[in-house]
Parts: structure tokens; C-alpha cells; sequence
């Protein structure tokens, strides 16, 4: 089994940043699975934010967080980490980190995803 944890949420202003981080534990892990960070604002269905190639060397990010958010990962330390920056009252939500043991690098979709982590919360104040 895995289990995935994240931290690093909580309450900022806007223009304000946060470094969010997933770590990875689990017999069965695994630093060649495809790492990604959703979320899911209430009332909302959770939304894809960003991938990344289990080498870290290649990236996808959405839309609406592009040129502000980056993800990145420590196969050493088996964790995942999303730097926020410029963040959005828009960005508020409760941001999960997910695991795909199948492919080398994911996807927007969250039925590629295998394992999920419990979410951490951030809000961010106008």
C-alpha cells in the first residue's frame, strides 16, 4: 500500500505564497510513479493543477495556475512539492497530491490516479 501526506496549507492574503509538500511512504511506492496535485474549491469538482514526470525533468501545468505555480520532486526524499506564488482568493481550495504507479508521467485526468493523499487546505484572503 501507499500513503501519501501533504502539508504546508493554511489562511494567506493574496500576492502572498505557500510551499505545499506530499510525502510518500509505502512498501509498495515507488519514485518511478507519476506525481500531480489537484483540487477541489467547495461546491466544486476536485480539478487537476499540475504533473510531473517521475525523472521531475518534464512538467504540465493547468491553465488558471500556469506561470504562478510549480511542482517539483525529491525521489531521494519520495516527496512531491507545489510552490504557490501570486496566489488568487480563486486558488482557495483543498489541494491533494495523487500517485500513478502506471505511467512515467501523468495526466489531467483524475481516473489515472491510483493512490490519494487526505488534502491539505488553503485559503487565501482577499
Amino acid at each position: 500500500q501507499v500513503q501519501l501526506v501533504e502539508s504546508g496549507g493554511g489562511l494567506v492574503q493574496a500576492g502572498d505564497s505557500l510551499r505545499l509538500s506530499c510525502a510518500a511512504s509505502g512498501r509498495t511506492f515507488s519514485s518511478s510513479y507519476a506525481m500531480a496535485w489537484f483540487r477541489q474549491a467547495p461546491g466544486k469538482e476536485r480539478e487537476f493543477v499540475a504533473t510531473i514526470h517521475r525523472s521531475g525533468g518534464r512538467t504540465y501545468y493547468a491553465d488558471s495556475v500556469k506561470g504562478r505555480f510549480t511542482i517539483s520532486r525529491d525521489n531521494a526524499k519520495n516527496t512531491v512539492y507545489l510552490q504557490m506564488n501570486s496566489l488568487k482568493p480563486e486558488d482557495t481550495a483543498v489541494y491533494y497530491c495523487a500517485a500513478d504507479p502506471s505511467s512515467s508521467f501523468g495526466s489531467s485526468s483524475r481516473a489515472q490516479y491510483l493512490y490519494w493523499g487526505q488534502g491539505t487546505q488553503v485559503t487565501v484572503s482577499s
